[in-house]
């Protein structure tokens, strides 16, 4: 078995939710008492939020690069960046390291590929949403049409994200308008929708709407039971 290797902490409320779904992975295909072999940095996601809200985009792929290297030393075999937002500097943390980094962007798209989907909703911080790192990758690496919510939603689900679900808090009427922006959505014809923030299916699942979901942090680390239990199909391309 590979030793799994994750950059997490942003936050750790989604790291928890990516630690029991590698364990549970590895336990399903093993069987057993197996588990994860995992080398887990966790950051402090405070200095994460702030430098990201201030646009020092910089700043954050320095502090992740030098955890991405602490990982590698500690002895993982590839990386996972255990958040959506972060992928904005995956080509610099790629670049940092000699083990593959396993891209959420890659092994959700691959999924979508996979089921015929070929326009998807995206759900994410506004920095997912707005910015072209992420629906760039779908659009030019799979020909996936990404559709994503207007100014005003897209200003709540951010708001949600760092405001409750990143803070521990789940809350019914926050359900409630995700539901809603996931539906309008499905009208404008997304086939489905990302949830492309690690803490919206703490929220969000799929028994609340007939609209498919695509949970990524679930996706992600089915991928990466699968290269840690056999050669990884491809590395990393930035």
């Amino acid at each position: 078995m590979k030793t799994i290797g994750l950059l997490g902490g942003m936050s750790w409320e989604s790291t928890a939710s990516y630690y029991r779904a590698l364990n549970e992975g590895v336990k399903a295909a093993l069987g057993g008492l197996h588990s994860a072999k995992l080398c887990l940095y966790s950051v402090d996601f405070a200095t994460i939020e702030r430098l990201q809200h201030a646009g020092n985009w910089q700043a954050t792929a320095e502090i992740l690069c030098e955890a991405a290297r602490a990982v590698e030393a500690g002895g993982a075999d590839f990386l996972m960046i255990c958040t959506n937002t972060m992928h904005k500097v995956a080509p610099e943390i790629g670049a940092s390291i000699t083990i593959p980094l396993l891209h959420i962007a890659d092994a959700t798209a691959q999924r979508l590929a996979a089921d015929g989907i070929r326009r998807v909703g995206l759900l994410g911080t506004r920095f997912t949403m707005e910015q072209d790192f992420y629906k760039g990758r779908l659009a030019e690496g799979f020909g996936i049409e990404v559709l994503v919510p207007d100014a005003e939603q897209r200003a709540l689900v951010h708001e949600v994200i760092y405001a409750e679900l990143c803070r521990g808090r789940v809350l019914e009427s926050s359900r409630r308008h995700y539901l809603q922006i996931i539906a309008a959505l499905h009208e404008r014809g997304a086939e489905a929708v990302i949830l492309g923030c690690t803490e919206i299916a703490l929220l969000v699942q799929q028994a609340h709407t007939p609209v498919p979901l695509y949970d990524t942090t679930a996706i992600h680390a089915e991928e990466a039971v699968k290269w840690a239990l056999q050669v990884p199909p491809n590395a990393y391309q930035s």
